[in-house]
């Protein structure tokens, strides 16, 4: 199938939220071997972020029954195995996307742009993979850290305080910090940084970029003063 006749099929699953199939075409345009356009990235993000979006949410609903036994209906096994298949599926989706990023994304761009937003994916899926790794195992963790810390270095020294990917990649680090490493204060003072250094500029924000920006400088404000509250029981956003 020609490149964008499977773009237009990956649209028409998005719409139709068959979001296996969106991965399928955008799987396919990316082994093209190219470096993808603005909307087929955003698009590939989309589509694997629906798919690993349903397992992470049933990977915790499952674990939650798991950890209360009378929930399970006596029957732990049965909970653990299906947990087990929901957890095989997240990590097969993960590994598919990190080997698209090595082997493909992160290797082809020559755009700096780019190249934060897929290191940022490159965070993300790690850290999906850390959140049902076992506790022992740091690799998943220690991979993560490094992506998000490599992206975060470049965006800084090529991005405006206030746009979006650079927004959005502090978001997830900052989250990765409070629920990956389990430290507070390493969480609250990048996601402290970023807000003090995009509010100050939030009034030179563009039409096209500000309604992303300002959303998720909000989603920021909102982790910031979850983390700094006594319970901290509610999850953050990211």
């Amino acid at each position: 199938m020609e490149r964008a006749d499977l773009v237009l099929k990956a649209k028409l699953a998005e719409q139709a939220e068959r979001y296996d199939d969106m991965v399928h075409c955008m799987r396919e345009v990316t082994k093209v071997d190219q470096e993808l356009s603005n909307e087929e990235r955003n698009l590939l993000s989309v589509a694997y972020k629906n798919v690993v979006g349903t397992r992470r949410l049933a990977w915790r609903v499952i674990s939650n029954i798991e950890s209360n036994p009378e929930e399970s209906d006596k029957k732990p096994d049965v909970v653990k195995q299906y947990r087990e298949k929901v957890e095989c599926e997240l990590r097969d989706i993960c590994n598919d996307v990190l080997e698209l990023l090595d082997k493909y994304l992160i290797k082809n761009t020559t755009n700096q742009e780019n190249k934060v937003f897929y290191l940022k994916m490159k965070g993300d899926y790690f850290r999906y993979l850390a959140e049902v790794a076992p506790k022992n195992d740091q690799n998943a963790i220690s991979d993560s850290q490094k992506a998000y810390q490599d992206a975060f270095d470049l965006s800084k020294k090529e991005m405006p305080p206030t746009h979006p990917i650079h927004l959005g990649l502090a978001l997830n680090f900052s989250v990765f910090y409070y629920e990956i490493l389990r430290s507070r204060e390493k969480a609250c003072d990048l996601a402290k940084e970023v807000l003090e250094k995009a509010t100050a500029e939030v009034s030179s924000l563009n039409e096209d970029s500000f309604k992303d920006s300002t959303i998720i400088i909000q989603l920021l404000r909102d982790n910031l003063t979850l983390w700094t509250s006594d319970d901290g029981e509610e999850r953050p956003q990211s």
